[in-house]
């Protein structure tokens, strides 16, 4: 897959294709219905299909210091887009200009002149321009004059578990209230986060003898409510169970919010390594203990219960 940012970055050779265009933050089962409409219409046309994204969220540009919680990275969501077929992927900053672009300024200047899309697949609710005043209605109009088919996808409800539209804003109030579980059904996949391993208090290792990978995530990244969870530990094409820990230690008296990873199964030095956390089950909530052996005693419990989550021995 080819992977471009900004509008200079594609070929001056660019011939036609199929484009499909939003946010795309999550990936989740809707995106993913839209995605795959697209890699059908692009193979049955024998062109390319071309997903843009933005960078950074619109919602920044717009009404600065309203950045929602992200599901996925930019790198996350390249890799996900690229497994669903996608041949380009890509990122054009979102600024307060482009904001301001008409509608009709928005399709001739990218769409048309340097994306020269034969046809666009977008959501049935996908707004663009000027406050938003472009919609699929609109889009369709100016694809008419401009020689390309505009296809509207409708949204995709989560039968399997509250029945409601899939949207990344209901999977982040999921994963916001810790249902990670169910965040997982709307997503088709864990939550994820990813950062960098650093140097936390130590105290896991000297005090509880459950050393931890204290995690740096990524800027604006969704982190799941305080509290413990089963999940798997990512680090190039390792994959080990874990017990993760999300909170201020109230045992300790902690002031800052961590994410803490107790990798099992596991032996070495993370810090400075990137990794990534995928939350499979919430446990329990945080709670403060009288002592550290009864902290300890309760780790002791979470960790037999991850392995029966996660049915490792």
């Amino acid at each position: 897959m080819e992977r471009w940012r900004g509008l200079d970055a594609i070929p001056a050779d660019w011939g036609r294709c199929v484009l499909t265009m939003g946010t795309f933050d999550g990936v989740h089962r809707g995106h993913q219905k839209l995605i795959t409409r697209a890699v059908e219409a692009a193979r049955a046309l024998g062109v390319p299909a071309v997903l843009m994204t933005f960078d950074p969220h619109p919602a920044e540009v717009i009404h600065p210091g309203s950045h929602p919680a992200l599901l996925t990275t930019l790198r996350r969501r390249a890799e996900l887009v690229a497994e669903l077929g996608i041949d380009a992927f890509l990122v054009v900053p979102f600024t307060a200009a482009l904001a301001a672009t008409s509608p009709e300024e928005f399709v001739h200047d990218i769409v048309v002149d340097r994306l020269h899309a034969a046809e666009v697949v977008v959501g049935d609710n996908f707004r663009f321009g000027d406050d938003n005043t472009g919609s699929v209605q609109s889009l369709s109009e100016l694809g008419r004059r401009s020689g390309f088919r505009t296809t509207g996808v409708s949204l995709l409800a989560d039968t399997d578990n509250t029945g409601l539209l899939i949207s990344s804003t209901s999977v982040r109030a999921m994963v916001a209230a810790g249902s990670v579980s169910d965040a997982a059904v709307a997503l088709g996949r864990p939550h994820r986060l990813e950062g960098f391993v650093v140097h936390g208090e130590g105290r896991g290792g000297s005090q509880l003898g459950y050393p931890t990978a204290n995690l740096d995530v990524e800027p604006h990244s969704a982190v799941p409510a305080d509290g413990i969870y089963a999940g798997w530990f990512l680090m190039g094409s390792r994959r080990s169970p874990t017990a993760i820990s999300i909170g201020t230690n109230p045992t300790f008296s902690g002031q800052v919010r961590t994410v803490e990873a107790f990798v099992m199964d596991e032996g070495g030095n993370f810090y400075g390594r990137r990794v990534a956390l995928d939350f499979v089950e919430r446990l329990r909530s945080t709670e403060r203990f009288d002592s550290v052996e009864a902290l300890v005693a309760q780790i002791d419990r979470d960790v037999a219960r991850t392995r029966e989550v996660l049915q490792v021995s």
